[in-house]
């Protein structure tokens, strides 16, 4: 059951679980749906645009349910279905690209490589893009030639059965299905399916990623992120608030791909600039209704991550770190709250170390762009990072130091192009 967090009693969705022994029907059903399918590349590539015709048709209505469901801004949200539709037309093409290559033999005839699907693929997917990041596992899944078993997040149940229901038009029967769930029907799932793909926490990802080795299934797992935006000396300061506040606090800093460590290169001086401007920067992001235009923070998504968030800000402050702004609850009705500014964590602090899915950031002086490199880097996490500045040669340095898969330039953190490597 999925409800709505900014209105908890309202009950989005509902569906029953999916045991293990219900699996067993679910993945022989898609594995016959699969054969088929496999087949013919120009049937795939029209399925595919026609899919993404059925999105564009109904744009409204889903940004309107991912509103609901997920408390993300309408603004947020139109922009994930105009994502969703983009990567089904993408990969409406890419099911007619080549699928091998010739190779000179080193004896008489023919060497002819061919890729081939792997069979039933499984999806494991978060609540945060509820329509985005599934279709961005499936459609290249589906381009390929393979069927998906997809077992969306409770929280997002009402979104993925609404495209399920949009795709019984476009795609052959059985080819999209949908297992809601827990642990037990992930885990069905992830030994019965034959690729897996998973996106999520890391503590989550990692049990994913051992129960398909144990299975021997590949396995592909994004799994969050603790990601640095580095303020140069010379950034431009309202450009450089603008885009740290709104990455790390738009749709309540629920995205891998917030920043959560803001790094200010500079003395004292600079640094309380930089500091006031972003901390007034969050401070007109008030939270509000995400369904009403202009809305940049909607709610967190649970009570439970609500409560998270506010455990971290008091262990901030019981720890020494001083709270420039936010931290609390906000409103009466909803799971709503103050986004949060820290200053003054040492940077083997697990605040510090650890992703808050969460309005929380840190912001931390540093002498140079040396220390900068250094902090950014001090993390296991390496999804993303930005860098704001004017200066050429320190802003090549920093990205060609950074540990992270992407490095974007006076740009947010937060972004990224549905066609190019996720975190490199």
């Amino acid at each position: 059951t999925s409800t709505s967090p900014q209105n908890p009693s309202d009950v989005v969705a509902s569906a029953p679980e999916v045991s293990a022994e219900e699996m067993v029907n679910i993945i022989a059903r898609s594995r016959a749906a699969q054969k088929e399918w496999g087949a013919n590349a120009m049937a795939r590539s029209n399925a595919l645009r026609e899919s993404a015709n059925a999105l564009r048709t109904h744009s409204q209505d889903l940004a309107d349910l991912i509103v609901r469901e997920v408390g993300k801004p309408i603004v947020e949200a139109r922009g994930e279905v105009g994502r969703a539709i983009a990567i089904l037309d993408y990969y409406a093409q890419a099911a007619l690209d080549p699928n091998g290559e010739t190779i000179p033999p080193t004896t008489p005839g023919f060497l002819i490589t061919q890729r081939v699907p792997h069979g039933v693929a499984g999806l494991i997917t978060p609540w945060n893009f509820p329509i985005a990041i599934p279709l961005w596992k499936a459609a290249p899944a589906l381009a390929a030639g393979n069927s998906v078993v997809l077992k969306p997040s409770t929280e997002a149940l009402g979104c993925a059965l609404r495209v399920a229901e949009l795709f019984e038009k476009t795609l052959p029967k059985d080819l999209f299905l949908i297992t809601p769930g827990h642990r037990g029907t992930a885990t069905a799932l992830i030994t019965q399916a034959d690729v897996i793909s998973f996106t999520g926490s890391v503590a989550v990802g990692q049990s994913v990623v051992a129960t398909a080795a144990g299975a021997g299934k590949p396995v592909q797992a994004e799994m969050g992120g603790q990601n640095p935006g580095i303020v140069l000396p010379d950034a431009d300061l309202a450009l450089t608030a603008t885009h740290l506040s709104q990455a790390s606090m738009g749709f309540a800093g629920q995205k891998c791909t917030a920043t959560s460590r803001f790094i200010v290169v500079g003395d004292e001086k600079r640094f309380t600039e930089v500091s006031d401007a972003i901390v007034a920067a969050v401070e007109a992001m008030a939270p509000a209704d995400p369904a009403q235009e202009g809305v940049l923070v909607g709610p967190l998504i649970t009570e439970v991550a609500r409560t998270e968030f506010t455990d971290a800000a008091a262990a901030a402050a019981a720890r020494g770190g001083r709270i420039l702004t936010g931290g609390g609850n906000f409103g009466d009705n909803g799971w709503f709250a103050k986004p949060a500014i820290v200053t003054g964590l040492s940077l083997d602090d697990e605040l510090m170390q650890e992703e808050v899915f969460a309005p929380f950031a840190s912001i931390t002086r540093v002498k140079s762009v040396d220390d900068s490199i250094t902090m950014a880097n001090g993390v296991r996490y390496g999804l993303t990072a930005s860098i704001h500045g004017r200066d050429i040669e320190a802003i090549i340095r920093a990205a060609t130091s950074l540990r992270t898969g992407m490095v974007k330039v006076n740009s947010p953190t937060a972004g990224v192009d549905f066609h190019a490597p996720f975190g490199g």
